[in-house]
């Protein structure tokens, strides 16, 4: 799918999703053909004709300004980091497609590796772009996914992936009181990731295996959600120590070798029942050896 199409069904979708009276559009009662706003409506609201927004829309469009998109954006109500998506579909929309490019593969830098390991009395792991784990400490592999061998980050071949696991894997989907919440964010910051990066093989491949997968991920990523993953909270489901309430913080590493990567942490209030319970999974989980390179703490 090229990029034109690609900001083509982020336009119609989240266009379907606005209801004329949220905006202040007098409908008199009328019903309408489909849901949403009407493409005149919404090029009136972002101040473009109606013949540039459908042409944009269908994908028939050179880049659309900066000025344009913000306008878009403002009329269709974005948040921060949908408008930044927005930007990001229609700057790939213009450039050719470099799809037959072989992913460089990802690694945990020494400079990522020694911010783990300070982590070492709070679950942490490292996740690349897409959802692979690339490290994980001994608390984030107890917390995250105990069931999975430890040593797997090591093997590339073999390394989880978090988004796969959330969709796929019983142990993971039960892990959390409100899978549902937990998977729309998941599905969101993947969309984002993939705005960034329209030429991801590998990225396309987990989407594609994913909609073909799971009916449930099917229906997330055909919605255009984007949500951009920094803090949440979830109740989780510990088969070993039980419920605890923890929030998941993730720290992106955005500049040189570490591009992409994300560290997630989870953390819990001070005196109180999570905490403890946190306490009780770090003496449950048995030590390891001094790490390697992947897999760290």
């Amino acid at each position: 799918m090229n990029g034109k199409v690609r900001l083509g069904e982020f336009l119609q979708t989240r266009r379907s999703q606005l209801q004329p009276e949220d905006l202040g559009i007098p409908g008199y009662g009328e019903r309408r053909r489909v849901p949403g706003l009407r493409r005149e409506e919404l090029a009136s609201l972002a101040g473009v004709s109606v013949s540039y927004y459908t042409r944009l829309e269908q994908g028939q469009s050179l880049n659309a300004s900066p000025q344009v998109l913000d306008a878009i954006a403002r009329a269709l109500r974005l948040e921060d980091a949908e408008r930044l998506h927005l930007h990001n579909l229609a700057r790939s929309s213009g450039t050719g497609s470099g799809r037959n490019r072989r992913p460089a593969p990802e690694r945990v830098t020494q400079a990522t590796g020694q911010l783990l390991e300070a982590l070492a009395h709070v679950p942490a792991i490292v996740t690349g772009r897409r959802g692979d784990v690339l490290a994980w400490n001994r608390l984030g592999h107890a917390l995250f996914a105990g069931h999975l061998d430890p040593g797997a980050p090591d093997r590339p071949a073999e390394r989880p992936n978090m988004v796969r696991l959330v969709f796929l894997d019983a142990h993971t989907r039960d892990l959390y009181a409100d899978w549902p919440a937990k998977a729309r964010a998941v599905v969101g910051n993947l969309r984002l990731v993939a705005g960034r990066h329209p030429d991801d093989t590998a990225l396309h491949a987990l989407v594609g295996e994913l909609s073909a997968k799971s009916s449930d991920f099917a229906s997330m990523w055909a919605d255009h959600r984007v949500t951009a993953c920094a803090v949440a909270t979830y109740e989780m489901r510990h088969p070993l120590v039980g419920p605890l309430t923890v929030t998941q913080q993730t720290l992106s590493r955005g500049q040189g070798h570490d591009e992409g990567q994300n560290i997630v942490v989870a953390t819990t209030e001070a005196d109180s029942p999570a905490r403890t319970t946190l306490a009780l999974l770090a003496q449950v989980t048995p030590q390891r050896a001094p790490a390697r390179p992947g897999r760290l703490g």
